[in-house]
């Protein structure tokens, strides 16, 4: 590749290793967002030997098809998922299906990152078309060259079938079916749900033989002839500047090709620090111990968790200071109430801890920089870079590679910023890796914050008010704007089901960065108003099912036709579903309980009832939790099924024992040992369920984390009378 050339052309020769393309005809729109006829022929090969019918499918003449997954990996399945959905509309025999990831092109794919479980959500429709308009050109092929009607032709697990006992294999008519017309997005038919053969089934995952084994399919197994390996020291504290580093020393330690100085670009996420490159991994991390820096910490963080917690103790006794929600009357509601419940629930700071540590790999060559990154947001990280390494997007080659855990934190490329700016310093391919220690000191945590709830029932045992102060931090230094990750949202769960509700916030200033952790918002939030509805069902003297459900009030659609609006039907679906599945009401024996919650998010409801053991000594024992999901149609049984027990799991585990804390902007818990992920023995069954619907297909990977704390939290409240207000439960004495 010359320097000149755009970076388009090095997709169209070089992507997944194929040399000659050709725009045939592209057709769909935004609504469909591919390019129907998009041909790849493998270089050097025949032009009829491949054929592809849209940029999602390719054929070969032995019948067997190539489908590609266009968003990264991260376990939730996508790689299996994304082509069950292409082979579904294509009806093509899975045994002969072959799977690979589509290269980082917007024009082709759209969006390609991974995030909010907005993964299905978002592609659900572009694959089914993609599928089905692949099949009808087959079919349109068939019937040209046997002389019939399109409508007298089936298909069949990859072939096509005439009622008079014609028969030809998609491999057969692949070449002549690219040739035919694009059909009209108007004109798709798509399989009806009586029909799907592989949708809702479980299907193994494409890459389970490869991750058992060990084999390549991380960023941090990348592999370059000629790489080296670089760590980057940057200052514990958010801010801090290198002033001077022994770097002439450094220099002469075994194995160290570089060291230098780097400057941050805050508009990339870059910060400045202090890059040493080696021969080796190992030789790197070796002479990083031996690294002295002088940081100069006049514009720093000074950040103090335990400050902030003071502060937030004190401010949250009075009304918030921004308004989200205010309608009806609180006030005359709560001086005619029956009852009237005040309470104050706060949770702490989380780091991601993904058990694959940040890394990058980039390769300044011919023009061009090639970079390699398990990142929820790939399609992101040429923007990230440019401004860094001084070259235009264009110019910037970008590879996916399947992601070790991301929860979140992969949405930011911090660590792609790095490798490229010592790679470029380098002139040589560079691979970045960070310890386990920078992965807690640099992080983008889950904020902590503070809910004050004041709720009121009547005298028939109904909620009628519902008043929040919402204290948290900024993520920008400042007290004037929330992320998505932390603002509370004027909809949430329960306010538009009711009259009188009041909430609003308080924001404090916070330097260190925060950003979205698993279930961003929602992961504190339900925990607290699910407990707090507990709360007003204990003093309205009802059952907790009955009260929740009578909060729901009559099966409607709150805004009809709008797919993030709430649906009180679907909700009590699952809470009912979930209640019955796991005996609710039942007699336990003493010391044992059932636990309620609900949550609707990311366009998917859920609810999850606990059931719980505590002792005498405050040890947690958990028998079963049953979830109830209502997802919409799902794909793959086995990754759904993954998805809900992983969620439930992980959202255990940081109940039980996560937080991190600051003192002088500098994180106190520097690994594993001070921040303990749940063992496997403390695991226990998780009873999934789906109510499925046909409603459009919401996200997973996120919406059965936030009920389980609340499910917890009211089944040991039920067995002990003790309403556990703080996060984690550690802080409470209980233990697993």
């Amino acid at each position: 590749m010359n320097s000149n050339e755009d970076l388009t052309a090095v997709l169209e020769r070089e992507a997944r290793g194929f040399g000659r393309r050709g725009f045939l005809k592209l057709a769909g729109g935004a609504g469909l967002g591919l390019a129907l006829g998009f041909r790849l022929d493998p270089a050097g090969a025949s032009a009829d030997s491949q054929t592809s019918l849209n940029a999602f499918i390719r054929i070969a003449p032995d019948g067997s098809v190539t489908l590609l997954s266009k968003t990264p990996e991260l376990g939730q399945g996508v790689r299996t998922s994304f082509p069950m959905i292409l082979a579904e509309e294509l009806d093509a025999d899975w045994a002969q299906v072959k799977i690979e990831t589509a290269p980082l092109n917007a024009k082709l794919y759209g969006t390609q990152n991974a995030g909010g479980s907005r993964s299905t959500y978002t592609s659900w429709t572009q694959l089914r078309r993609a599928g089905a308009a692949a099949r009808a050109m087959l079919v349109a092929a068939a019937a040209e060259s046997w002389n019939v009607p399109a409508g007298e032709c089936t298909t069949n697990k990859g072939f096509v079938l005439h009622a008079g006992g014609k028969r030809a294999s998609y491999g057969e008519l692949a070449t002549k079916a690219s040739t035919m017309p694009v059909p009209d997005e108007k004109s798709l038919v798509l399989r009806p749900r009586k029909d799907w053969k592989l949708l809702g089934t479980r299907i193994s995952g494409v890459d389970n033989p490869k991750v058992v084994i060990g084999a390549p399919l991380y960023g941090i197994d990348q592999s370059l002839p000629g790489m080296l390996y670089a760590v980057y020291e940057k200052c514990p504290a958010q801010g801090a500047v290198p002033a001077s580093a022994n770097l002439d020393h450094i220099k002469t330690l075994p194995g160290v090709r570089g060291a230098f100085l780097v400057e941050g670009h805050a508009s990339s996420d870059l910060l400045p620090g202090v890059a040493i490159v080696a021969n080796s991994t190992w030789a790197a991390f070796q002479a990083r111990k031996q690294l002295k820096v002088e940081w100069d910490e006049s514009s720093s963080a000074k950040d103090d968790s335990a400050a902030l917690m003071a502060q937030t103790a004190s401010i949250i006794k009075g009304l918030g200071k921004e308004s989200v929600v205010a309608k009806g009357d609180v006030n005359a509601a709560f001086a005619s109430a029956m009852a009237v419940v005040d309470s104050t629930y706060t949770y702490p700071f989380l780091a991601h801890a993904t058990l694959e540590p940040m890394n990058a790999t980039a390769w300044p060559h011919d023009g061009i920089m090639e970079i390699w990154i398990p990142s929820q947001g790939p399609d992101r990280a040429a923007a990230a870079v440019s401004p860094v390494i001084g070259m235009p997007e264009d110019k910037i080659l970008v590879h996916g590679t399947r992601v070790g855990g991301g929860f979140g934190r992969r949405g930011r490329n911090d660590f792609t910023s790095e490798a490229a700016a010592i790679a470029k310093v380098m002139n040589a391919p560079v691979k970045l890796t960070w310890s386990r220690e920078d992965d807690f000191a640099h992080d983008y945590y889950r904020p902590a914050g503070a809910l004050r709830y004041k709720g009121a029932v009547d005298r028939g045992g109904k909620l009628v008010a519902w008043q929040t102060h919402f204290v948290t931090n900024s993520p920008d230094g400042t007290a004037k704007a929330l992320s998505n990750a932390t603002q509370i949202q004027a909809d949430e769960f329960p306010h538009t089901l009711l009259a009188n509700v009041d909430v609003a916030q308080t924001i404090f200033p916070w330097f260190t960065n925060t950003g979205s952790w698993r279930a961003p918002r929602s992961n504190s939030m339900t925990w607290a108003i699910q407990s707090f509805i507990h709360e007003m069902a204990i003093a309205a003297k009802r059952d907790h099912k009955a009260f929740l459900l009578d909060i729901m009030g009559e099966p409607r659609w709150l805004e009809p036709g709008k797919d993030a609006a709430f649906n009180t039907a679907r909700a009590i679906k699952v809470i009912e579903v979930a209640c019955d599945k796991a005996g609710w009401g039942k007699p336990l024996p003493k010391g044992r309980a059932l636990g309620l919650a609900f949550h609707f998010g990311d366009f998917g409801y859920v609810a999850e009832v606990a059931d719980v053991s505590v002792d005498a000594k405050k040890k947690i024992i958990v028998h079963k939790v049953t979830a109830a999901c209502d997802v919409g149609p799902i794909t793959n049984l086995s990754a759904a099924e993954h998805q809900v027990v992983g969620s439930v799991i992980d959202s255990f585990g940081a109940t039980m024992n996560l937080q991190v804390d600051f003192a002088q902007g500098r994180i106190k818990q520097q690994n594993f040992g001070e921040y303990p992920l749940l063992r496997m023995p403390a695991s226990f069954p998780v009873d999934v369920v789906f109510v499925e619907s046909d409603y459009p297909p919401s996200g997973l990977g996120e919406p059965a984390l936030p009920p389980l704390p609340a499910a917890l939290c009211n089944a040991i409240f039920a067995i002990n009378g003790d309403r556990i207000r703080t996060m984690p439960l550690s802080k409470s004495g209980y233990v697993v």
